[in-house]
């Protein structure tokens, strides 16, 4: 064999070689990233931990589902929103404790879509008032997801709603501040904005009307109502969308 024959073939089978063991060593990287964040996943569980889920006592099968996925200000305002949907649509509630960042929420949002076994033409979800042992860059690396979990049930993302989180008094405990509240506000409207996702501003609401809680982080029935409200025009936009 010629010299130059050999040495082209040498190049190409080295340049094969070295491009091989690239593809190799970035999917090794990408398993290490991906386990890394896996890793990063851990259950922070509060002092008391509690999930509220409600059905419809006789849903109507001519209308639509929707469901209310939050904590207990989404369990506050829950009636409110059944109220004005009443004719309108069969209203659900899951309301849990768990704060994104804990791979508890997606296995707790599949379990009580396979319990439910209902479509969901509209899902107003929100999180955010639980967790303040996770910071708001562990949020935000897990907000993608809680949405995806919000995806397997949902039909498109014009049939969800974001409700952004509700402002706390000073004397708030558990962490619980509204400069914290605040950035993870910014973190999730960026977020879902992007991705055009409409966006129930229920912290802007709520600032209008401080004088309505009944503690440091809850509203009473006045408050509860407004927000409910709220919720309920949005839920009719995104059910005509």
């Amino acid at each position: 064999m010629h010299a130059s024959t050999r040495l082209r073939n040498l190049t190409h089978y080295s340049n094969h070689k070295a491009l091989y063991w690239s593809i190799v060593i970035a999917a090794l990287l990408a398993c290490a990233t991906l386990l890394g964040e896996a890793q990063k996943q851990t259950s922070i569980p509060e002092e008391i931990e509690w999930t509220w889920e409600v059905r419809p006592s006789h849903a109507d099968p001519a209308l639509p589902n929707v469901l209310l996925l939050g904590d207990s200000i989404t369990r506050n305002y829950f009636p409110e929103v059944t109220k004005d949907l009443k004719g309108v649509a069969n209203v659900y509630l899951m309301a849990v404790s768990t704060s994104v960042g804990d791979p508890r929420l997606p296995r707790q949002i599949e379990e009580f879509a396979a319990m439910e076994n209902v479509t969901f033409r509209v899902v107003h979800f929100n999180n955010g008032m639980h967790g303040w042992d996770y910071s708001e860059a562990q949020y935000k690396a897990a907000l993608p997801d809680l949405l995806h979990s919000v995806e397997q049930i949902a039909p498109s993302h014009h049939a969800l709603v974001w409700a952004t989180i509700t402002p706390v008094q000073i004397q708030a405990f558990n962490g619980a501040t509204n400069e914290r509240i605040n950035e993870r506000n910014q973190i999730a409207q960026a977020l879902f904005s992007s991705l055009g996702i409409t966006i129930d501003d229920q912290h802007s609401l709520m600032m209008k009307h401080l004088d309505t809680y009944e503690d440091t982080v809850h509203f009473g029935p006045s408050g509860a109502a407004l927000m409910g409200d709220q919720a309920a025009d949005a839920i009719r936009t995104a059910l005509r969308k």
